[in-house]
């Protein structure tokens, strides 16, 4: 078989696409290659180095089961060590000669006489793979606000998942739009920097301490030497986390307890009255992402720190001008405005069976089997796929028992000796029924809050709306009667 004709292609090298190509190994099947974007592995641990970067999930339990890392140095890992990780991982098990850098994947479309999938490259190389496991995530495609006057602007402008590390912000004038999970890890940072920081707010989140400390070395040693220990230790990190959906998926009422902590926090470490009414939030804890941070509040308290929560009216070549008239000379704006995640789908180039459109298929709105499958689409697996994102644990859980299900997918196939599989219309339209209506009792859909979570029509297209362990049970293997095998 040529190079450019695999059995698998897998898009993406990030948890992923390296998880699946782990298990590929492990089960000994190696006719697969990995298509990576970027210039290294790591998804989007390899694109973003913004200040302060780090994991807002504890990193025993940020990591794969079968690859558990007894030496993170800190309970939430940084940027650094959490690519380190994937890195050694990739080498351990041998799939850094299955992954081709600078391969940025333009388009895929089934190819019907032939039974396989044409993938193009943006250099216009085409490989022609049975199968393609998409593993490019939600968080890879920076999101810009819309903002009359942005091109206008003459100072340096930069996401904060493409950061700038040639501009010195040491005394500039500095603004950050946005105030989500990556603004409050590098705003602390920022703030030390520049001479003045003004931080756009449109919604605060709910902030929670974050319980953060080095791992002292005998710790670290125990966890290596002792049989059980990480392992164990590990458990106990998935179940308290895990304690946190019955709030958000069954009654908000039980998420009283995190909020009274959130508000305490607030309380503790601003004193200003009117800064603390601004970060206040007024929709319930859970509705948006619930945040960790130490030092973000201490930091919007410096004195050359201003909260701004009039809306932006426009930018201009060397200011930001605001709904009530204020203007705000600066030097550099910084977007900390997250992804493009429920729409992210829709505007990839995927042809299915027939000629149909994924933007066709997805008409009525973004709809997966079980998060990995797509009627019309044979051999197109997604990982972390819609409603498959958490907020409450960590989506590696998520990606390993997805995993598990694509690999009985192709066991499927080879026993039945297919050339292809696909979910049935009906099985679909079950799972997603069910689902969606687990999903509008939900605190995401009830609290009063608009997130990057829902679509255009207020629909939750992101997350898994119950425990982990329940996706897991009805998820890692596929049943044969909900899906239909072509020969």
């Amino acid at each position: 078989m040529s190079e450019r004709a695999p059995a698998i292609v897998i898009i993406g090298s990030g948890f992923a696409g390296l998880g699946m190509a782990i298990q590929l190994k492990k089960a000994n099947f190696h006719d697969f290659v990995v298509l990576e974007k970027s210039k290294g592995l790591g998804g989007t641990w390899h694109d973003n180095t913004y200040p302060g970067c780090a994991c807002d999930v504890p990193s025993h339990m940020y990591s794969f089961s079968f690859e558990l890392n007894p030496h993170w140095s800190r309970m939430f890992a940084p940027q650094p060590e959490i690519r380190d990780y994937m890195e050694r991982t990739a080498d351990k098990y041998g799939v850094r000669d299955h992954i081709r850098f600078d391969s940025a994947v333009e388009s895929a479309e089934y190819d019907d006489a032939a039974k396989r999938w044409n993938v193009t490259l943006s250099d216009g190389t085409v490989f022609t793979p049975k199968a393609v496991v998409s593993g490019i995530g939600a968080l890879h495609i920076p999101s810009f606000p819309d903002l009359p006057g942005m091109e206008t602007f003459q100072g340096t402008a930069f996401h904060s998942a493409e950061w700038n590390h040639d501009y010195d912000l040491t005394g500039k004038r500095v603004a950050v739009i946005g105030t989500g999970a990556s603004a409050i890890q590098f705003v602390p940072r920022v703030a030390k920097q520049a001479a003045s920081l003004t931080l756009f707010q449109r919604t605060p989140p709910w902030i929670q301490p974050k319980p953060d400390r080095s791992i002292p070395a005998p710790v670290r040693a125990a966890f290596a030497k002792v049989p059980g220990a990480a392992r164990a230790f590990r458990a106990s990190i998935y179940w308290t986390l895990e304690a946190r959906a019955v709030g958000f998926t069954i009654d908000p009422r039980l998420s009283v307890p995190m909020e009274k902590l959130a508000r305490w926090h607030i309380n503790r470490q601003i004193k200003d009255p009117e800064l603390r009414a601004k970060v206040t939030p007024d929709y319930t804890i859970g509705c948006k992402r619930v945040l960790l941070s130490n030092d973000y509040y201490p930091a919007l308290a410096r004195p050359n720190v201003e909260v701004e929560t009039s809306s932006i009216a426009e930018i201009r070549e060397h200011s930001i001008v605001t709904e009530d008239g204020r203007e705000y000379e600066v030097d550099c704006i910084i977007y900390g405005t997250g992804f493009k995640v429920t729409d992210a789908l829709a505007e990839q180039r995927i042809v299915g069976r027939d000629g149909l459109k994924i933007q066709e298929a997805f008409a009525n709105g973004i709809e997966v089997y079980r998060g990995t499958t797509i009627p019309g689409f044979p051999n197109l697996f997604m990982l972390l796929g819609p409603n498959t994102g958490l907020g409450h644990n960590s989506v590696v859980f998520m990606i390993e028992t997805q995993i598990q299900h694509v690999l009985s997918c192709l066991r499927l196939i080879q026993d039945k000796g297919a050339d292809a599989i696909e979910p049935k219309p009906e099985a679909l339209r079950s799972f997603n029924d069910k689902m969606h209506r687990r999903l509008r009792r939900a605190v995401w859909s009830e609290g009063g809050c608009q997130s990057w979570y829902l679509d255009e029509n207020g629909v939750n297209r992101t997350l898994w709306p119950g425990h982990t362990f329940e996706f897991w049970a009805s998820t890692r293997k596929a049943k044969e009667e909900d899906y239909t095998l072509s020969y």
